[in-house]
């Protein structure tokens, strides 16, 4: 693959030497261009021991090769990392004054943006402004991680790892070289997945809610969050921004394709939660600003009315004390019903089993009537099925209970298949 690494200038620009080398170890070929002040932080001969290729912001060096064009021209993949305000700013506006924002004009490559910055300059408006505008012409701006910036400031602003930076753009460029076939099951023909969800803010719950009994126990489920957290991935590599609510997920779940509580994956804003309430809160305060809301958390029904502040102890001879419990909010139906965005999508899922009156598809169809959502996505549970597997083997119904798709596969393969019947959803609603 050819890689132009652009570099703008940031004391991050350290990372992005680990990153050179990343990629030329998996075998791609990159030529870093830097900016000016870049170049101040790293020198050119470092680059180009590096990637064994020339290393310059200037224009009019090796003009007979029209460098300018050329590089975006020839280029598979466009990562910028560190990209600074003022690169964001100058990409955003379509400023061409020197040899990297004249690259990313003539790219037609997917280009991922991996931001670095101080906190107040990652919050400011003119920033965020930028960033919404780049993403709405399809371009890929990693989230920045938290932590420890120059100085003693910490925060939201820091330049992910390189690993993580590598792992997502080169997946994100291999999705579009080699997009995935999947079925529009109203058409019955393939469609083919890119960036069909390039510009939008989609939400997505995780995982399962605990409901403390007191400090040490809790009332909960099975749910391992693996289903949620491929919904997100592969949201992002379809172009989303995207924002993952993680009811309890572990580091086995969030690891290395979904980043953790602590430090999300890029592309990817993580809000841990405990309880059905804090999620309930997150949701909403996310769906505000949400296109998609897809609510794949195994939320608790019922929470105990109190909890002790202290660890409830075993008495020898007496039976435990009754647990009195209270019914939570209906987060998926209070979303479906009050669309806190217009035009907004909202799909549940429904973990469901069968029984005397009636199959999982039954219980299923009555759920997606009873909540208002546009999509529901129905599973059976138990016996090795849904939770806490790598499988997954659902069917996707609309508000009225019709069954609109049916997936059966990799949970990856199954997230991809809920999207489809998103995309399909909003083409419809637009026409």
């Amino acid at each position: 693959m050819r890689i132009v690494l652009g570099v703008s200038g940031g004391v991050a620009a350290y990372k992005s030497v680990l990153l050179l080398r990343l990629l030329r170890e998996q075998g791609h070929r990159v030529r870093v261009v830097p900016t000016a002040s870049a170049l101040r932080f790293v020198g050119a001969p470092t680059w180009e021991a590096l990637s064994g290729e020339p290393a310059t912001d200037q224009v009019f060096e090796d003009v007979e090769h029209v460098p300018h064009v050329a590089l975006g021209q020839g280029a598979d993949l466009v990562v910028v990392a560190p990209a600074t305000a003022d690169l964001l700013s100058r990409a955003a506006t379509g400023r061409a004054d020197d040899l990297l924002t004249s690259t990313l004009l003539t790219a037609r490559c997917p280009v991922v943006m991996a931001p670095a910055m101080h906190t107040e300059m990652w919050e400011h408006p003119a920033t965020v402004a930028n960033v919404a505008t780049l993403r709405a012409r399809g371009v890929h701006v990693i989230e920045p991680a938290s932590g420890r910036l120059t100085g003693a400031d910490t925060g939201p602003g820091r330049l992910p790892e390189p690993e993580e930076i590598a792992r997502t753009a080169l997946e994100i460029a291999t999705r579009a070289a080699d997009p995935v076939p999947a079925t529009d099951p109203g058409q019955g023909e393939p469609s083919v997945q890119g960036q069909d969800l390039a510009g939008l803010h989609v939400v997505v719950s995780a995982g399962g809610t605990r409901e403390p009994i007191d400090p040490v126990r809790f009332i909960g489920n099975r749910s391992s969050g693996r289903q949620g957290a491929a919904l997100a991935r592969a949201a992002q590599a379809r172009g989303a921004r995207v924002t993952l609510v993680a009811a309890n997920l572990d580091g086995e779940v969030l690891g290395p394709d979904a980043g953790t509580a602590s430090a999300p994956v890029p592309d990817i804003h993580v809000v841990p939660v405990e309880t059905t309430a804090q999620l309930r809160e997150a949701v909403r305060t996310a769906a505000a600003t949400a296109d998609v809301v897809v609510m794949a958390a195994a939320v608790a029904d019922f929470r105990p009315v109190s909890a002790p502040g202290a660890k409830i102890k075993k008495v020898p001879g007496q039976g435990p004390a009754p647990i009195v419990l209270v019914e939570n909010p209906d987060v998926l139906a209070e979303l479906a019903h009050e669309r806190l965005r217009p035009g907004q999508v909202v799909v549940g899922f429904a973990a469901e089993t069968g029984d005397g009156a009636g199959s999982v598809l039954d219980h299923g169809r009555e759920k997606a009537r009873r909540k208002g959502a546009d999509l529901l996505v129905v599973n059976a549970v138990g016996d090795g099925r849904g939770f806490g597997v790598d499988v997954n083997d659902v069917t996707i119904v609309d508000g009225s209970g019709e069954v609109v798709a049916t997936s059966s596969g990799s949970k990856r393969e199954v997230a991809d298949a809920v999207w489809d019947a998103v995309v399909t959803r909003a083409a419809a609603a637009a026409r």
